[in-house]
């Protein structure tokens, strides 16, 4: 009773509160009910306040992929071209992209709005996979295969229904229009989407239950939940502050304790995690200043303009985060046991 009670609850890392809370995003879930309540609340933020959440979380978040890229040697082996080539083919991409905003540049931001929900979608699906884990739940090939669908679902439909990304990246809306009955097709398609979306995740829970006689960390449906309603109910300013937050903490909170998991365990180390997880985070916190807020101002003193400067600075580190999340999950560790949340979180990458 007490295994099949921890498998419902999820093995958590910190304390059930916070990992929900954090991890599990259902103070997203309660914030996007609260706009039903109070739609003009966070429009109303000020800049200040505003311009300070993203350097304290969206930007720390970026920069943590690359501060765990560069503070692992086993990287550098494993993987020569993610930690020396591919800073300069993104420089090299940012600057044609700069001399060719209307052209180079739109297909640059068209390509970062396109992989973002798919981003969200993938970390949705290894944390999932990872509570499952750690609840000592076993999945089979289908079982992983039906999670990792339900976790998609949100992208699939923001493909199909976004206008400058996604398939209207690749298809205008005139073209479309050309089609007999193509926005029809494509308003049903989408609003199934919508609500399998809520569904499945219930469906899933139900098939562990019947099946295999065992809970689901609910984590999970929190998670899965979560990032639908970030992807189907929230306008693009909520968004921003909302989903782009909630999906930051995810990552803050499981990168810290993999990466303080990981100095612990190094031989001659002789601090706790919180020292490692507090100087991990100022390092994040120095070059998330750095990306966002001296590389486009860099790039103007080169020429650019200050508009297409930030869009596309901001477009090109979403990118490298992307690529470089494909790699720092999965690379060996230099000394001792793996993190239990490195081993273990599979596919949160881009």
């Amino acid at each position: 009773m007490n295994a099949l009670s921890e498998q419902w609850r999820g093995n958590t890392f910190l304390h059930p509160v916070l990992d929900y809370l954090l991890i599990g995003s259902a103070w997203s879930i309660a914030a996007t009910l609260f706009l039903f309540l109070r739609p003009d609340f966070f429009g109303s933020i000020d800049t200040l306040t505003l311009v300070t959440l993203v350097l304290l979380i969206n930007a720390s978040h970026f920069a943590a992929s690359t501060v765990r890229l560069y503070s692992n040697p086993a990287y550098y082996i494993n993987h020569p071209f993610v930690t020396l080539g591919l800073p300069l083919a993104i420089l090299a991409v940012l600057v044609l992209c700069l001399l060719a905003p209307q052209g180079l540049g739109r297909h640059l931001q068209a390509l970062y709005l396109t992989w973002s929900p798919y981003h969200y979608a993938a970390q949705t699906f290894g944390l999932t996979l990872m509570y499952c884990h750690r609840s000592k739940l076993k999945i089979s090939s289908a079982d992983r295969q039906m999670i990792y669908w339900i976790c998609l679902l949100p992208f699939i439909r923001s493909f199909l229904g976004a206008q400058n990304s996604g398939l209207g990246w690749f298809v205008s809306r005139e073209q479309l229009a050309q089609i007999p009955y193509m926005f029809s097709l494509l308003d049903i398609v989408t609003t199934s989407l919508m609500w399998l979306t809520f569904i499945l995740p219930i469906v899933l829970i139900l098939r562990f239950r019947v099946l295999h006689r065992s809970g689901f960390p609910l984590i999970g449906l929190c998670m899965m939940i979560a990032n639908g309603v970030w992807w189907i109910f929230l306008d693009f300013i909520d968004a921003f502050v909302i989903a782009t937050i909630a999906h930051s903490l995810q990552y803050m909170a499981i990168v810290l304790i993999s990466h303080s998991s990981d100095r612990v365990r190094q031989e001659g180390n002789s601090h706790g995690p919180l020292y490692h997880a507090g100087v991990f985070y100022l390092k994040c916190l120095v070059l998330g200043y750095a990306l966002f807020y001296c590389w486009p101002y860099a790039m103007v003193m080169l020429g650019a303009g200050l508009a297409e400067s930030m869009l596309l600075v901001i477009a090109t580190i979403n990118i490298h985060h992307f690529i470089v999340d494909r790699y720092i999950w999965r690379a060996p560790k230099p000394a001792g046991k793996p993190a239990a949340a490195a081993s273990n979180l599979a596919k949160v990458s881009a």
